[in-house]
């Protein structure tokens, strides 16, 4: 059950971060379709605002369908979630280009965003909520990564089709019809997710309420000011971890691809391949990283990459300035490793800060809102940064003033490893552990 568990959370978060590594990797054609009358920076601004925009909705998605999993359970909540992201993304692929319809172009390029924004807004925090509830408390580490898993593989199949059509199509037929590929091919994957979804059970901790939780029938702006008043300080803390892990996150996947081509000069195919093979050694790597957060615990792994972000963001992009292929792969890898500190651990950190009957809603709350302030912005403004102060190295200083942000709000983060989640029932791996911890309970009351 687990395994059935932790595989269709993470295919439907993998439908999710699908949508992000296409629309990253073809962001500058995606300029050239839908901002055609501006020039090349101002297109890939246009686009990238675009991107931005979307990010405005995830709180009120947050609000929506956060809460709304506290009352009816996880898993309905996480299947009209795939399913509507699956939408947002397959209705972009038919969207006729400015050339045909004009402003309309962008405006509907716009409102596909916002359907994905809002889905997206209960995505994230639902899942990471059902897969650690599931998860056994001594390998939470190990088992949330796999949300991570999905998310890095959705990125890397969406990167890899838009890489692969870039370097086979001519540069006429993908802005023609090419582009709409990868699109399209969200529909299918949609479905996929929805059916492994609806065949998932629901979680023990929330099942352990007894019912409670779905009698509770709050309306959102009450179900917020209650959230507020009694979560205000993990509220803070899950805000300032999800500032540094989506900064980070951002520059490397959704701002690297256009920064090394636009910004470097490398050709678009040489910058997709680049960050792809990235993402891919990452994939491999999240798991042993996220089982070691459950060894030595989760604030180490964190306060390493927030501290490695402050002292080695600068250097790093020195190094991709330097623009050889080598140089270039080893300042992404170098940022991609970093990076892993915060993507292996944080599934099982943020939602160890809230208890089982507002863990939902209050996770949604707080992770969109900080996504939406800097994690979707990221894009947007490291590259105004760049044009603004014609600095390459610009970015750097961002990331390092986010790994400050991330060092200090590490400190008042509660060690939640090898522990229960509050409120929450013990999870044991197997039988044996089941009575190794009934029998410290034992001795513990004794």
């Amino acid at each position: 059950m687990l395994r059935r568990t932790t595989a269709g959370t993470a295919v439907g978060n993998m439908v999710e971060w699908y949508d992000f590594g296409v629309y990253s990797y073809i962001a500058v054609t995606l300029g050239r379709v839908f901002f055609p009358a501006s020039s090349g920076p101002v297109q890939l601004l246009s686009t990238f605002a675009t991107f931005a925009v979307a990010f405005g909705v995830r709180p009120l998605g947050g609000l929506f369908f956060g809460p709304l999993a506290d009352r009816i359970g996880r898993r309905q909540v996480l299947a009209v979630t795939v399913i509507m992201m699956a939408i947002g993304t397959f209705s972009i692929g038919l969207l006729p280009g400015y050339a045909q319809i004009g402003a309309w172009a962008p405006a509907l390029l716009l409102v596909a965003r916002l359907v994905q924004g809002f889905s997206t807004g209960g995505e994230y925090g639902s899942a990471m909520t059902f897969l650690t509830e599931h998860a056994p408390d001594r390998r939470r580490g190990f088992q949330a990564s796999w949300l991570e898993f999905g998310t890095m593989a959705g990125f890397v199949l969406g990167a890899g089709v838009v890489t692969v059509l870039t370097a086979t199509l001519p540069g006429r037929d993908l802005l023609a019809w090419g582009w709409r590929v990868p699109f399209l091919i969200a529909g299918p994957l949609g479905l996929a997710g929805l059916y492994l979804r609806l065949k998932l059970e629901e979680t023990p901790a929330y099942e352990q309420l007894d019912g409670r939780a779905p009698q509770r029938v709050f309306g959102a702006r009450r179900e917020l000011r209650r959230i507020l008043a009694q979560q205000r300080r993990p509220l803070l803390v899950c805000v300032g971890l999800v500032l540094v892990f989506n900064v980070t996150s951002y520059i490397l996947t959704s701002f690297m691809p256009s920064y090394l081509s636009a910004g470097l000069g490398l050709p678009q195919p040489v910058a997709l391949t680049i960050v792809l093979a990235v993402m891919v050694v990452l994939m491999v790597l999240l798991p042993l990283v996220g089982r070691l957060s459950d060894l030595v615990g989760r604030r180490p792994v964190l306060m390493t990459g927030s501290l490695l972000l402050v002292a080695g963001s600068v250097p790093t992009f020195m190094l991709i300035t330097r623009r050889t292929l080598t140089s270039v792969f080893a300042g992404c890898l170098l940022l991609g490793l970093i990076y892993l500190c915060f993507d292996s651990t944080m599934p099982a950190t943020l939602p160890a800060l809230f208890p089982t009957d507002v863990r939902s809603g209050a996770l949604s709350i707080a992770y969109n809102f900080s996504v939406s302030l800097f994690g979707g912005t990221t894009p947007l403004i490291a590259t105004a940064l760049v044009q603004a102060t014609h600095n390459l190295l610009a970015p750097g200083y961002y990331l390092a003033v986010a790994g400050l942000v991330g060092a200090v709000t590490v400190l008042f983060t509660p060690e939640s490893a090898g522990r229960p989640l509050p409120t929450a029932p013990p999870v044991a791996t197997d039988v044996e552990e089941a009575h190794e911890l009934v029998r410290e309970q034992q001795e513990a009351a004794a």
